[in-house]
């Protein structure tokens, strides 16, 4: 099939299948025109290339876990396993810093609307 169709197939932009072709991500054949061409399988790589982006993996990542599926063992799956385990720390981690920005920034709301209702208050004192 040609990239159009893959991208059709899979809900992603031809721009996004060449992007991974260019990751290493996905393969094709070139015809002698210089046509790219998937097989069916590719079909089912995009779409799990696809869920791994959607978990918030970048494509540096998807590469190093996509050995287990290209060959997979007990090493590979153990390898992706752990670089999954390294992410969802790095992401967890993540949270947690938004989550004390986020209470900062309340704080820092509740100060500024107490020093309004405080303008507010001395205005009609006033």
């Amino acid at each position: 099939m040609r990239i159009g169709e893959l991208a059709a197939r899979t809900g992603v932009s031809v721009r996004s299948v060449r992007y991974y072709e260019e990751q290493g991500l996905v393969s094709s054949t070139r015809s002698p025109s210089g046509q790219r061409h998937y097989t069916e399988h590719e079909v089912a790589r995009v779409r799990f290339i696809q869920r791994l982006y959607e978990a918030g993996l970048s494509s540096r990542t998807i590469a190093e876990v996509l050995p287990c599926v290209n060959a997979p063992s007990q090493e590979n799956s153990d390898a992706a396993l752990e670089r999954l385990a390294q992410e969802h720390a790095r992401l967890s981690h993540h949270i947690e810093e938004l989550v004390r920005t986020r209470d900062s920034l309340e704080e820092l709301m509740a100060a500024g609307r107490a020093h309004r209702d405080a303008l507010v208050r001395e205005s009609a004192a006033a």
